[in-house]
């Protein structure tokens, strides 16, 4: 029977480079973002690829409506085996149009943090635990090296980093595996840093399940 991966933050570049790489090894995808159009597109991508995917609209920067999509993708496809969230907003902040606002920042975190923690808390519990399950996160440079130009992702990946890594040995006593890769580059910017390239160091993070991050 094969394995199933949530993938929170489907897209073009590294969400779906990772439901390849996991596809790839026998597992069946879930992808899930904002929106149903781009979700039909993905699926049916990876569907005449042979991948064997489903779709489920998420927003996660509305807690108690991710908590309902996510319930409804469990209730669908089971408790997956690996949950992996993979949501970051990268644009430069002086792109905003009208400015840096701390309603921009509070959605921000809601989107990138508290999304995250929505999530784990929808999967954790027995039946992932019996199932070994994992969840992986992708972090960022940001996390160690913040960028003025880029403040709420600094904060947010800094977040997100100390949550991973206090989490880390709780969910080790409970038989499941938390981990990160910290991206420190662009994505697509180089040859190392191509999606393809970082969903390997997702699978070696999964396979490995010891270290609480890769710094990559």
């Amino acid at each position: 029977m094969k394995k199933t991966i949530f993938v929170v933050g489907a897209g073009t570049g590294l969400g779906n480079a990772v439901a390849r790489k996991f596809a790839a090894n026998d597992f069946r995808v879930v992808l899930m973002s904002r929106s149903a159009q781009h979700l039909e597109a993905y699926q049916k991508e990876m569907e005449a690829q042979g991948i064997e995917a489903a779709a489920q609209v998420v927003d996660t920067a509305d807690q108690a409506a991710l908590s309902v999509a996510m319930k409804q993708a469990v209730d669908t496809y089971g408790i997956p085996d690996v949950l992996f969230y993979n949501v970051g907003i990268v644009v430069p902040d002086q792109n905003l149009p009208g400015g840096m606002t701390t309603a921009v920042m509070e959605q921000r975190y809601q989107a990138e943090v508290l999304g995250a923690y929505t999530c784990i808390r929808q999967v954790l519990g027995e039946e992932f635990g019996r199932k070994q399950g994992a969840i992986l996160v992708t972090g960022g440079g940001f996390a160690m090296y913040p960028s003025a130009d880029f403040l709420p992702l600094s904060m947010d990946k800094a977040a997100l980093r100390a949550m991973v890594l206090a989490l880390h040995p709780v969910c080790k006593q409970q038989g499941v595996y938390l981990g990160a890769v910290q991206v420190c580059g662009t994505i697509g910017g180089s040859e190392k840093y191509m999606p393809e390239k970082i969903a390997e160091q997702f699978w070696t993070l999964y396979q490995s399940r010891t270290d609480a991050e890769i710094i990559y």
